[in-house]
């Protein structure tokens, strides 16, 4: 029952890196290589919140260890954001960040440009150098 254990406990250690990282950079690699625009959003908004995952965990650091469970938790989490059949990071990009803070990036900007004496010249510049949806960008 000891060797078992031990095995479990490696597993469990692995899985972190393997899920959070391995797997990831894995899949990133095969949606830069692909035409379809659904899997680079996937990736690219993946690795958006793994970073502010990482940067509230390093903020954080002192309350989590007073949290047990905090690592399963957050493995479990990572693991919904990354697995395909899920499309977590998507998901949570396309509801909550697309809906609340570009939208409101936007309004302020165009708020702001309308109320410049220039505001007509400076939307037409603003609407050339946005990507419409749809578009493909050039790199």
């Amino acid at each position: 029952m000891g060797h078992f254990w031990t095995l479990i406990c490696h597993l469990h250690t692995l899985a972190g890196p393997v899920t959070m990282l391995l797997y990831p950079l894995y899949a990133s690699v095969v949606a830069i290589e692909t035409t379809d625009k659904l899997d680079d959003e996937q990736w690219l908004a993946y690795w958006i919140f793994y970073s502010f995952l990482t940067l509230m965990e390093m903020v954080l650091q002192r309350v989590l260890e007073w949290i047990p469970i905090w690592y399963d938790v957050k493995l479990i989490f990572v693991a919904w954001l990354v697995l395909p059949q899920f499309r977590g990071a998507a998901f949570i990009y396309d509801n909550f960040v697309r809906e609340r803070i570009i939208k409101r990036y936007r309004e302020s900007s165009q708020h702001h440009i309308n109320k410049s004496p220039k505001g007509k010249s400076k939307t037409k510049f603003v609407d050339f150098i946005t990507p419409k949806k749809g578009e493909h960008e050039a790199y």
